[in-house]
């Protein structure tokens, strides 16, 4: 039963696949920013609706993919987005080598790559469903989790190096070429994947099909609450970067490289907690997990508001963040073990689909909202308010046993919404 248990080699294939990616897109963080910035010369604005712009276009792009992923061989889908991934990537190099990139090139590509992203998601957490056996989800998840903060701490001051020594342009082709490592390592993991069984596969969709994985979520009695937290907790912490970014760098004169570090040094968290969750979740339950690592991750963005200039203000971010990352890096494995757990395997695309398109369209709608709210009111004024609001979010977690499934043993296979069943 311990965590270093092998779960695979086709687990490991997975893995591997997840990390190269990972490392290849924290490698290029903010990259397209600053080839807006450096090589195409924009401004903020431009910048601003890059970032979101990309995010939420992509987000409605990818909805009707869900439910076209559900019902195939999702290994296939994997590979084809990361492969979309790298042709969509490579163009900017490639441009930008013939003197050609435009400032539209990086819009449509951050559009592509962000609907790819989402489908991708939606296919791997029902190839992990199918791949590894239900008590080994949460030993999975923990191994993605820390895979991610492993790659948070390294990727960014690496892809900084790449930057200050080749260019930003360098990190976007790096990143193209980690998913076309990532596609290989999908390949490579062998077996044979059945094709899911439907009893109505319609070769075209209707309406009703967009929203199946919504439907869904809303009237599950624990997803939904789940759900809007997770969204509305995602979307105040992203919401709140850009203005401290603004406080640190600009305001109180943090150089490049401390601002770095306030973020880097933190990731360790992410790796405590995620190997922390499982042992959690044995000891004490997933409920009682679930809630009071979900109330602790709010509880940190509101100290943000008071950094001040100097080591103080510095150690006082690296400690907001360390204790943030470490419940977050808790929470998030156990609630994606709990959501494949209480999601029926088809509809599973389609309902992790939905997640990542509503969690996309929050960020992107609140980063824009607290931008606007920063340059009225001030850098601080936007943190503290997203920190207030966040002291808020615990309120949506679902709380008692039951409701929980834990003492019916539900696996959420006969929570079926009756018009759901009837469409299919």
């Amino acid at each position: 039963m311990g965590a270093r248990r092998s779960l695979g080699r086709s687990f490991g294939w997975l893995w591997a696949a997840y990390g190269v990616s990972a490392l290849g897109t924290w490698l290029a963080f903010d990259a397209f920013a600053l080839v807006a910035i450096l090589v195409l010369h924009t401004g903020p604005a431009q910048v601003s609706a890059l970032s979101a712009a990309g995010l939420a276009v992509g987000a409605v792009v990818a909805v009707p993919l869900g439910p076209w992923v559900e019902f195939r061989r999702k290994r296939p889908v994997m590979i084809g987005m990361d492969l979309v991934r790298f042709a969509a990537l490579m163009t900017i190099p490639v441009a930008f080598a013939l003197d050609r990139l435009t400032f539209g090139q990086l819009l449509v590509v951050s559009v592509v790559v962000a609907a790819a992203d989402i489908t991708f998601t939606a296919a791997s957490g029902a190839c992990l469903k199918a791949l590894v056996p239900r008590e080994d989800l949460l030993v999975a998840n923990g191994r993605f989790e820390a895979t991610t903060w492993s790659t948070t701490m390294v990727g960014p001051p690496l892809g900084g190096a790449v930057v200050a020594l080749f260019g930003p342009v360098t990190t976007i082709a790096a990143n193209a070429v980690s998913f076309l490592l990532s596609a290989g390592g999908i390949r490579a993991m062998g077996g044979t994947e059945p094709r899911p069984e439907h009893p109505a596969v319609r070769a075209k969709l209707r309406a009703g099909d967009l929203l199946h994985g919504w439907r869904f979520l809303l009237t599950h009695a624990t997803l939904r609450p789940l759900f809007f937290n997770n969204a509305l907790v995602n979307g105040l912490i992203m919401a709140a970067q850009p203005p401290l970014a603004v406080l640190m760098l600009g305001r109180l004169h943090f150089t490049p490289w401390q601002y770095g570090l306030a973020f880097a040094l933190p990731c360790l968290g992410g790796l405590i907690g995620s190997r922390l969750s499982r042992r959690l979740v044995t000891r004490f339950g997933q409920r009682k997990v679930l809630l009071v690592a979900g109330t602790l991750r709010a509880c940190w963005g509101l100290g943000l508001a008071f950094v001040g200039p100097g080591a103080a203000g510095l150690v006082l971010v690296m400690a907001v963040e360390f204790g943030l990352i470490t419940c977050a890096a808790i929470f998030t494995p156990v609630l994606a073990t709990y959501r494949l757990e209480r999601t029926p395997t088809d509809r599973l695309a389609r309902t992790l689909s939905a997640w990542s398109i509503t969690v996309k369209l929050t960020i992107a709608a609140l980063t824009a909202l607290w931008g606007l709210l920063a340059a009225a009111k001030g850098p601080r004024v936007a943190i503290a308010t997203a920190g207030l609001l966040l002291l808020a979010t615990p309120l949506l977690l679902p709380r008692g046993a039951l409701r929980l499934g834990e003492a019916d043993g539900d696996d959420g296979d006969d929570r079926r919404d009756p018009s759901l069943t009837a469409a299919h």
